[in-house]
């Protein structure tokens, strides 16, 4: 049995995709974990501040300063995850599961941000050096928030590909940026006490946004790329042709898919594809071997919206004829 995809390229596979080999408590949801962010926020942001105010290192400023964008991606991110799960409605008929992206998008244009502060403020500082003091006592609050952060990312990680939600997987990304963050602040602060070579903090500190800014770029693009309506993961449509290649075996041949594309949109993945079926069926009977189609994709597949078009065989939509004119791309 062969498919005819119209248009569109699959994407390279997601975290989520093996999801359904995961377990997490029920407590976990997007919502109490994204509260738990910013909570943990508030506390990093105390801890970070007090070690930059008693060494007076610039690497732990772009720290603390970092965490402050996670508190606002947090909320954000929270807001967001409300709006996605309203039902759909006459004015969203397909729901609100696109808003996910539109965290993810503004969180990295808040980590753009920040990594340009803390450039600005490196730069400064390398042009100006400071003597670093108490590096102990800042070093040692920076750790324990960077193990607040690290836990917490953690278990967002898991809980996103379970609830396939970007916008908790985006929170976490970046808050598993803070805490490479962190560990290089410490590291270029052990190393600048080592050697008394104050330059290298401010240019840890410039290692640092360069990262970030990095990870920045990538939240916008990842956005950008589910706003443009992104095929489903690989992984997910590999599933969907099993079901499709299976039912079209047990029939005998006596019904075959084709035109199938897909998309996705947030934790909810949709597919559009043809059924061709014997003219001689009913129109009842064809609809019945329709409902079994998608009763089986959606248990392939958690979340999936099927939309199947019943067509008699040898036969095109007006839209493929055109297609297959060269009168319409694909």
């Amino acid at each position: 049995m062969s498919f005819r995809p119209v248009g569109g390229r699959d994407n390279p596979d997601m975290p989520h995709a093996a999801a359904r080999s995961l377990h997490v408590p029920a407590w976990m949801t997007p919502h109490n974990l994204l509260r738990a962010s910013m909570g943990v926020a508030v506390l990093t942001i105390a801890l970070k501040t007090l070690a930059w105010w008693i060494s007076g290192s610039v690497g732990l400023l772009s720290d603390a300063l970092e965490s402050f964008v996670n508190l606002a991606g947090a909320m954000f991110a929270l807001a967001m995850v409300t709006v996605a799960r309203r039902p759909a409605d006459a004015d969203h008929p397909y729901g609100h599961h696109k808003a996910e992206y539109f965290s993810s998008g503004f969180e990295g244009i808040l980590i753009v941000g920040a990594s340009i502060a803390i450039l600005w403020a490196a730069v400064l500082r390398l042009m100006h050096p400071q003597p670093l003091e108490q590096l102990g006592w800042g070093m040692g609050l920076s750790l324990l928030s960077t193990a607040c952060n690290g836990l917490l990312a953690w278990g967002m990680l898991r809980a996103a590909q379970v609830h396939r939600s970007l916008a908790l997987e985006g929170d976490a990304r970046h808050l598993m940026t803070d805490v490479w963050t962190s560990i290089g602040v410490v590291v270029g602060l052990l190393a600048a006490s080592a050697t008394g070579w104050t330059w290298m903090d401010p240019l840890v500190a410039i290692g640092v946004a360069l990262n970030i800014l990095r990870e920045g770029g990538a939240l916008i693009w990842r956005a950008s790329q589910g706003l443009m309506d992104e095929a489903m993961e690989p992984t997910l449509l590999a599933r969907v042709y099993t079901v499709l290649q299976e039912y079209g075996g047990a029939s005998g041949g006596a019904v075959h898919f084709d035109s199938l594309t897909s998309r996705r949109a947030g934790a909810r993945s949709f597919v559009d594809l043809h059924m061709h079926v014997p003219g001689r069926w009913t129109l009842a009977e064809a609809a019945r071997q329709r409902s079994e189609v998608e009763q089986a994709l959606m248990q392939a597949v958690p979340g999936l919206r099927a939309t199947i078009e019943l067509l008699p065989e040898d036969h095109d939509t007006v839209f493929e004829q055109k297609v297959q004119a060269g009168e319409e791309q694909p």
